[in-house]
């Protein structure tokens, strides 16, 4: 079920420079359905309005981008709050994007190299959009960016790779990141294993049996967590 909103939240996307957002944001090339990326906009609009303790100005980071369409929305959120979100992916494709698998665009593939590239897709969303102000860009591993990374965050979205591996490596690199106070989301969360990949369903059941996330809203297959502990700096770490 969808996250609850407010009478006011609901309106605010219905007029003005938040709804041209989630225009262009429904218009981008993505995987993401509009109730859950809506959602995503609320879920961030709250964090940035709220005052997350060491987590000032407010900073929000994206695990995953592809052509753009989670930026946006986040993007919004960060325009309207004062927030910066970082954008981080190595634009490269994950494993579900490559040859031969079920989510494999071949006109997004570089001929020159024979790999996948969406940051030139990305880029032109974000000009286009106007956000270039509110968002950076960061091409590189996420694992690597979070083991150089100690900013407190008020935001953390995870949408990267959805294999054991690389969705662990987000999660142990990035949710300790985030601020207590602060919110974890986490995207193709599917209780059904006929519905999709168990591993963000892997991560958020390990974010909520830590014992320092609690449920915070969801919308579809997007989970929204708060951080209310920390209890071990270990504890998100632990993977099965």
């Amino acid at each position: 079920m969808p996250a609850a909103a407010s009478p006011a939240a609901e309106g605010e996307l219905q007029t003005g420079r938040l709804r041209a957002l989630v225009d262009v944001a429904r218009g981008t090339r993505g995987f993401m359905p509009d109730d859950e990326g809506e959602a995503l906009l609320r879920a961030a609009l709250r964090a940035g309005r709220s005052q997350v303790e060491g987590a000032e100005p407010p900073t929000f980071v994206e695990i995953g981008a592809w052509c753009g369409k989670s930026t946006v929305y986040l993007g919004a959120a960060a325009e309207a709050t004062g927030a910066v979100l970082l954008s981080i992916d190595h634009h490269r494709g994950s494993e579900e994007n490559q040859p031969g698998w079920e989510h494999h665009e071949p006109d997004l593939v570089d001929t020159r190299v024979g790999r996948i590239d969406t940051l030139l897709q990305w880029r032109n969303t974000i000009t286009g959009a106007g956000l270039e102000s509110s968002v950076v860009g960061v091409v590189g591993d996420s694992a690597t960016v979070a083991a150089r990374w100690d900013r407190p965050l008020s935001f953390c979205f995870i949408d990267g790779g959805h294999g054991h591996e690389p969705a662990w490596a987000d999660f142990r690199g990035w949710s300790p990141r985030v601020a207590l106070g602060g919110w974890l989301a986490i995207h193709d969360v599917f209780p059904n294993p006929a519905d999709g990949g168990r591993p963000p369903y892997e991560l958020y059941q390990a974010a909520l049996e830590s014992g320092e996330y609690v449920d915070d809203g969801a919308c579809g297959s997007l989970r929204v967590l708060r951080r209310v502990a920390r209890l071990h700096a270990a504890s998100a770490a632990a993977a099965p």
